[in-house]
Order: structure tokens, then C-alpha cells, then sequence
């Protein structure tokens, strides 16, 4: 894990990092030609910019976290090859590249959760590692019913 020289240093690359996700998925979905995938892809974006809100809000000095609970994990991107995302990519890669950049994502916040003295910091850490894992569940679920199941 990358050292912090301070929780604003820690925060500012967490930010960072859901701003590069927003991105991230705004360019999949202009890529994206099936409307459904378009519309999950868009709604993933505005979820990862709350994300940073809250981050924001957190180094601001506001504290905004939620109740703890439980995500169950498919486990199916963790078994699946990496894919470069490209303009030629099929539902199959994005969902496979939304995945693995989700669980590296709960890994992270995971980490920082562990490793923060300050305890609403650690909270506010583990609910977004939770919903990171919400994302990657989503998208294994949606992986699961396209190319998994017996159609």
C-alpha cells in the first residue's frame, strides 16, 4: 500500500482516484453501443462522484457515513484475465474491466480503513470499500446472467 505522509494526502489520492473512475466510466459508456449497458455504465459515474463528495466532505471536516453491512462477493472477476479497455471492447471486456478496477477499488479503501487512527475516517473507508463491492457485485451479477448462464 502507498504511504501517506498525512490524511489530506491520503484523501487528496482518494479523490483522485474517484475522480479517474468517473471518468473512467463516462468514457466506457460513450463507447458503449448496447443502451442498457450505456445507462448502467452513466449511473456508475454519479455514483463514484459521490464518492469523492463524500471524500471531500470528509477533509473538509464533515462527517456523512453511513451503517455498516455486508456485501456478498461472486468472486467471479477475481478468476477472469485482464482485459485493456479499448474502443473495440465487447460487453464482455467492459464488464470484466468494471469488475477488476471495482475490486481494486474495495481493496484500497480496504487498506486505508486499516490503516487510519482516525475513526471516522476508518468508517467513512469501509462503507465506500463496501460500495465498491456493491459495484463489482453488480457487475459479476451482470456477467453471470450474460455469458455464465445456460440461455
Amino acid at each position: 500500500m502507498k504511504s501517506f505522509e498525512s490524511i489530506d494526502a491520503a484523501l487528496d489520492f482518494a479523490i483522485e482516484r474517484e475522480q479517474e473512475a468517473v471518468d473512467f466510466y463516462l468514457q466506457l459508456a460513450e463507447r458503449a453501443g448496447d443502451g442498457v449497458l450505456k445507462k448502467t455504465l452513466t449511473s456508475f459515474a454519479g455514483v463514484e462522484a459521490g464518492h469523492k463528495q463524500k471524500l471531500q466532505l470528509a477533509k473538509a471536516g464533515v462527517d456523512r457515513v453511513g451503517e455498516a453491512g455486508t456485501v456478498t462477493d461472486m468472486k467471479i472477476g477475481d478468476y477472469l484475465i485482464d482485459v485493456q479497455p479499448g474502443p473495440e471492447m465487447t460487453l464482455q471486456d467492459a464488464l470484466i474491466v468494471a469488475m477488476k478496477r471495482e475490486k481494486a477499488a474495495m481493496d484500497f479503501y480496504t487498506d486505508l480503513a486499516e490503516n487510519v487512527a482516525d475513526s471516522g475516517l476508518c468508517k467513512l473507508f469501509n462503507q465506500l470499500a463496501r460500495e465498491e463491492a456493491t459495484h463489482k457485485l453488480s457487475f459479476e451479477a451482470a456477467y453471470e446472467k450474460q455469458f455464465l448462464s445456460d440461455n
